[in-house]
């Protein structure tokens, strides 16, 4: 499954040269000029994961396959997008498809790089963006709301459900917040919120692009951006896309060289995925044999059929029972057969929670 990050940001943050970096393509134009993305880019990259390279080598697993993520770059963002301006509602409708925000934000001077308010300020560039979802999300649910509660009047039940949750939220937009600091009561409320498609429901993860030379510690740029995730349920991460844009290209040896010349223990892309998988709250587990050893996501609390459907739709239909053995399991006893020996492979069935690292085998009939 993997998920889908839409890269968002001013012109000329970074957010396209770091696009390049961690796809390692050349598919966006980085230039510096505003609307240099036009139609959004869209780059796989495979999930580093350690893990997996150890269980290929146990196992001697001819392929080794990463589970995947998407990144989409996203043309650049200007005031009054909400009303159509600039490349506006394109930008809206590209946020709108995709699972979590990663918002670029400029956190380093340098004079030979235009921005578009001739300075450099992160929060109010990122309160820009936000504005604008914030402003299309209110003007949706300025509609569907008094709708919905007319109908409830008349005792309609789901009607009812969207005028509480959908009321909630559009206070929250009224004050300034995001929709993500909704708190559905229930399921059913849960339910319809996410059928409500809303741009700021939508998880954010903040890129702090500093110079090299910050890119272990971050700046004073980037503390503040660290405190405002912290207030408003985000994430945030450093980075140098610089940085990220030499290692491309480079040999493992020389990359990780390079990394401890700059203080840093790995590339910017393990911790963006890291950060985003936390995010979304998804977790990893693996098909090991000889043929291939491959990692699979799904989102935490998915139950052993839901895992098995990521393979394929037939396993989640006909399913038995999943073979699972636990990660450090597998390694500390040399594999399959050694766990299984030592009584560590469990038959699990429908109602097991998957839990990240599992090693799994399934069992179904169609």
């Amino acid at each position: 499954m993997g998920f889908r990050c839409g890269i968002v940001g001013l012109p000329n943050v970074g957010k396209s040269t770091l696009f390049n970096a961690l796809t390692e393509t050349q598919a966006a134009q980085a230039a510096n000029y505003p609307f240099c993305t036009i139609e959004p880019n869209v780059g796989q990259v495979g999930v580093p994961d350690p893990r997996l390279d150890k269980l290929a080598e146990i196992a001697g697993s001819a392929k080794v396959i990463p589970t995947q993520l998407s990144f989409v770059d996203i043309a650049g963002l200007v005031r009054g997008a909400s009303k159509g301006e600039g490349l506006g509602n394109q930008f809206l409708g590209n946020i709108r498809e995709v699972d979590a925000i990663i918002h670029v934000l400029r956190c380093f001077e340098n004079d030979d790089i235009q921005h578009v308010d001739n300075k450099v300020d992160p929060i109010a560039d990122a309160e820009t963006v936000e504005t604008e979802l914030l402003l299309a999300d209110l003007e949706s649910l300025e509609k569907r709301v008094p709708a919905a509660q007319k109908r409830a009047t008349g005792g309609d039940k789901e009607a009812k459900i969207a005028a509480s949750v959908l009321g909630q939220t559009l206070e929250l937009l009224r004050d300034g917040k995001p929709a993500r600091l909704t708190e559905p009561r229930d399921e059913e409320e849960a339910r319809v919120f996410r059928q409500a498609q809303l741009l700021t429901a939508k998880p954010v993860l903040y890129v702090c692009n500093v110079e090299e030379e910050a890119a272990a510690e971050g700046n004073a740029f980037s503390k503040r951006v660290f405190e405002k995730a912290a207030s408003e349920n985000a994430t945030a991460v450093t980075v140098s896309a610089a940085i990220e844009a030499e290692l491309v290209g480079m040999e493992p040896d020389e990359r990780l060289m390079f990394l401890e010349e700059m203080g840093l223990h790995e590339a910017g892309l393990a911790r963006i995925i890291r950060a985003g998988y936390d995010l979304l709250e998804l977790l990893t587990f693996f098909t090991v044999g000889p043929k291939e050893a491959r990692a699979w996501t799904v989102h935490k609390g998915a139950k052993a059929p839901e895992a098995a459907g990521e393979i394929h739709s037939d396993m989640q239909r006909g399913f038995i029972r999943a073979e699972t053995i636990a990660y450090d399991d597998f390694v500390s006893l040399g594999g399959e057969s050694g766990a299984k020996e030592a009584g560590k492979l469990r038959q699990e069935g429908k109602d097991y929670v998957v839990r990240d690292g599992d090693v799994m085998h399934f069992k179904f009939n169609v």
